[in-house]
């Protein structure tokens, strides 16, 4: 009788012979890249920690509300309950120092009964229609895995029944995709960090059920994303393979962190190395994750998402532990917390360096004409990826913004996130003629040298090039150097400022507003010079406006936010670029600079 580890290595290795001739390496590469600091760590203790904090709170209410899962779930934070058949299963069967509930009963019976209230909605088939639910089958085959020996024999098979028909369901999509030419939306059936979990899901459930055929479909589309579908750079971009989508990459990140636990592959490990660089580099010192990279979300929240694949490397476990330590725990989020139960299970312990968001000064760049850098308490970033626009369909976002400048005390001070449809928030747009604008340009270029980084960025009617010298502690300067091409259009420099409602903004003139929804329009003459927010100072020279709010796109909604606290407030430039006709390149023509400073005393 063939073992469990039998048929897993036969089933990997069948994919590997027809899709991968090199197969699945089953050996650990050792640690290189991360310098050793310390040896001991809060992780994975903070995830048991939480864990046990909310638990009892769903057990309360399950017992307290027996409902059915779509009144539990549309009480807010209460989303994806059933990840939480992870939360008590790992609770009931690892022991931590955070944990008090190891081996208690009413951890055992909380799993118990959400596992057993999904039998009962997937038979009165009302849990599958629900929003990803293949993400809550994937936790509760994890649970099953955990519990399958407590189980009993009728509850083991009605859980093996329901999970058997749920995985199956994602058999055809996964089929469809497996041997598309490349695995983002142009050619999958849907976005790849969908097709990743579908591929991790029936990778798992082929392992804990004895499917060989399932092993073999999961982990050879999860081969692939380790190999050939990852940017060298460490992400997996979801429309264009050498742009960025950084927020779901964390969620394919995590289904190949997965495809290591179950295969040790090699190629896998490799893969997450990649991934915690990317990861670790754009990433603000408060935990956010820096939205010039990312072209499917403005902001993204600090991550739950597979921060286990991060624990194999020093300088990844340092990236948990900054994730975890800016992560809100005032509100319960079931979301968030499967998503700890998994980490809780998963997490490699170790020696931990310090990442570089939380190191003194680091500089990363991308292959592609974008990177990063951090000065003391500033970050700034500067992207010139040209992306194909589609203006069809409503989740990518248009890449037009150019600049994001962070600073440890005042937080994101200019939000360098994307927007849809809306030229107006672009750094830079170029009239066409016919009420048309173009925000976009036609070639980039980044330099970084020791201390200061240059963008150059070329459009129909001008160049410019963002200038960011060396900031001090309490100073960044950001200057624009403006060459015209030709006839002169009307253009415009913009900068999104991100302002505090219930905050006072104060200009130059002496005016101060409360920030609230009120409409503010300032021109020149009332900001002279200079405006004032949230412990930060902009000051400049040259003729500009602002307006506030200016709502961005959401392309949840398929339209723009409706949230103050997604607002920005725009801050025009006019160009007013003087070039003549008889002169195709006008060097030098305008040259602007605007000086942020933040009080660091105060």
């Amino acid at each position: 009788m063939p073992t469990r580890r039998t048929i897993l290595q036969q089933a990997l290795a069948a994919s590997a012979f027809f899709l991968y001739p090199t197969g699945f390496a089953l050996a650990m590469p050792k640690e290189t890249s991360a310098v050793e600091t310390r040896n001991e760590a809060p992780l994975p203790d903070a995830y048991f920690r939480r864990l046990a904090k909310w638990c009892p709170v769903i057990a309360k209410r399950l017992k307290d509300e027996p409902l059915p899962l779509k009144q539990l779930e549309a009480t807010k934070g209460w989303n994806h309950l059933p990840y939480n058949v992870l939360s008590a299963a790992v609770l009931y069967t690892k022991a931590n120092p955070a944990n008090p509930f190891y081996r208690k009963p009413e951890m055992q019976k909380l799993a118990f009964d959400l596992g057993d209230l999904m039998v009962r909605e997937d038979r009165a088939g009302t849990f599958t229609p629900r929003l990803d639910s293949y993400r809550d089958t994937y936790m509760w085959l994890e649970a099953y895995q955990l519990l399958k020996n407590e189980l009993g024999a009728e509850r083991k098979s009605l859980w093996e029944q329901s999970l058997r028909r749920n995985v199956s369901l994602l058999i055809p999509d996964i089929m469809l995709s497996r041997d598309a030419a490349q695995y983002t939306e142009n050619f999958i059936a849907s976005s790849p960090n969908h097709l990743a979990w579908w591929a991790a899901t029936v990778l798992i459930a082929g392992i804990y059920l004895n499917d060989r055929s399932w092993i073999a479909l999961g982990g050879g589309v999860l081969k692939r994303f380790a190999t050939t579908e990852q940017n060298p750079d460490g992400y997996w971009g979801e429309h264009n393979p050498n742009a960025p989508t950084g927020g779901y990459n964390y969620l394919s990140a995590m289904a190949v962190g997965v495809f290591w636990e179950h295969t040790k592959d090699e190629d896998a490990l490799k893969a997450l190395r990649r991934a915690t660089t990317f990861h670790a580099n754009f990433t603000y010192p408060d935990g956010n994750l820096m939205e010039l990279f990312n072209d499917r979300n403005r902001y993204w929240h600090i991550s739950a998402w597979g921060q286990f694949a991060f624990s194999h490397f020093a300088d990844g476990r340092g990236y948990c532990e900054l994730l975890m330590n800016h992560m809100d725990d005032s509100e319960i989020d079931l979301d968030a917390l499967g998503l700890l139960a998994m980490n809780a299970l998963y997490y490699h312990d170790g020696p931990v360096a310090l990442p570089p968001p939380t190191q003194p000064s680091y500089k990363h760049r991308l292959t592609a004409e974008a990177g990063a850098r951090k000065t003391g308490p500033w970050v700034t970033a500067l992207s010139g990826i040209i992306d194909t626009p589609l203006p069809r369909s409503q989740w990518f976002l248009d890449r037009q913004v150019n600049l994001s400048l962070f600073h440890e005390k005042a937080g994101l001070i200019v939000n360098g996130g994307y927007s849809k449809h809306q030229p107006e928030l672009a750094t830079f747009r170029e009239s066409l003629g016919n009420q048309e604008w173009n925000a976009q340009p036609k070639g980039s270029l980044l330099s970084q040298g020791e201390s200061e980084d240059t963008l150059a960025l070329a459009f129909n009617s001008f160049s410019a090039e963002i200038q960011l010298p060396a900031p001090t502690a309490d100073e960044a300067i950001v200057r624009v150097d403006v060459s015209g091409r030709g006839p002169a259009q009307e253009a415009y420099l913009t900068l999104q400022l991100c302002l505090q409602e219930g905050q006072a903004l104060t200009t130059g003139a002496g005016h101060t507003l409360t920030v609230d929804a009120t409409h503010i329009k300032l021109n020149a003459v009332d900001m002279n010079g200079s405006i004032q927010h949230n412990g930060w100072t902009l000051k400049l020279k040259d003729e500009a406006s602002l307006e506030w709010p200016v709502y961005p796109y959401n392309p949840y909604r398929n339209g723009p936010e409706t949230l103050l606290k997604h607002a920005v407030a725009l801050l025009r430039i006019p160009l007013k670029l003087q070039s003549l006709k008889e002169h195709w390149m006008q060097p030098h023509e305008r040259m602007i600079e605007l000086r942020f400073q933040v009080n660091t005393r105060a």
